[in-house]
């Protein structure tokens, strides 16, 4: 299979004008799309949620000519390469790369929906930012849990161990951001549309303070552990549209 027809796959699940429609609109960065192209037909695709050098280690033992990343192989503008570089190491294994990261964090039924389903948000989430076609950032009502129950069945859907609470309140309503969404605006939106617990990753002390002092239950999970659950639902779509091409999926335990 052509690369292109792999990324025209991505886009039908997750459109890459996503991407460039919540940098416009909310003043945000991405660099979504196919980063690194070594030419070839595709036999063989390891996804992954970071490109690690763990995950090119088993692109390479699994013969992939392709990985598919949710954070994006190159971010910021590359200034050098070295030997031990992740590209490099791409580039050296005729290992292309996609990336889908703010489009996929976006998209309906993307990371940032499946956090809230795992932790039983339903179809009538509000949105923090509301696109075309998904948003980013949800509120939702569950049934009346104590914050242990809580947390306790967030971690089995997880299927993580490593998770910082903060309060004691039982929890009835949710606000939600997947990756890196502790930040004020965030905490406004938790406490406009009157959530009782606030759950993300990668935490600020002084965002996490504000939170807590606010009355809100903070629940913050490891950033890769938020994420890879909806990174492997989206797993799931696209090797069903990549018929004759093998898939596998990496996890690394190290960051769950």
């Amino acid at each position: 299979m052509k690369l292109t027809k792999i990324y025209e796959a991505v886009d039908e699940i997750a459109p890459f004008s996503l991407s460039r429609e919540y940098c416009e609109k909310y003043g945000a960065y991405d660099n979504s799309g196919i980063l690194i192209d070594c030419g070839g037909d595709i036999k063989s695709v390891l996804f992954s949620l970071d490109c690690s050098m763990r995950a090119v280690e088993e692109a390479k033992r699994i013969g992939a000519e392709l990985m598919i990343t949710h954070h994006p192989a190159i971010y910021s503008p590359l200034k050098e390469l070295s030997a031990n570089s992740h590209v490099t190491a791409c580039a050296r294994a005729g290992i292309s790369v996609l990336s889908a990261h703010l489009n996929l964090d976006c998209a309906v039924g993307g990371i940032d929906d499946s956090l809230a389903e795992a932790l039983g948000g339903g179809k009538n989430a509000l949105r923090m930012h509301e696109l075309s076609n998904g948003g980013y950032g949800s509120v939702f009502k569950i049934e009346e849990l104590s914050l242990e129950e809580f947390v306790n069945k967030a971690k089995a859907v997880l299927k993580t161990e490593r998770v910082l609470i903060y309060g004691d309140k039982p929890v009835k309503k949710i606000a939600s951001f997947c990756g890196a969404g502790t930040d004020g605006e965030s905490v406004a939106f938790a406490l406009l549309k009157g959530a009782d617990t606030f759950v993300s990753s990668d935490p600020k002390h002084h965002v996490v303070l504000e939170t807590v002092e606010r009355g809100l239950n903070v629940v913050l999970f490891t950033h890769y552990a938020a994420e890879n659950y909806g990174f492997y639902q989206f797993y799931r779509k696209i090797k069903d549209k990549c018929s004759g091409v093998r898939t596998e999926f990496f996890a690394d335990e190290r960051l769950m």
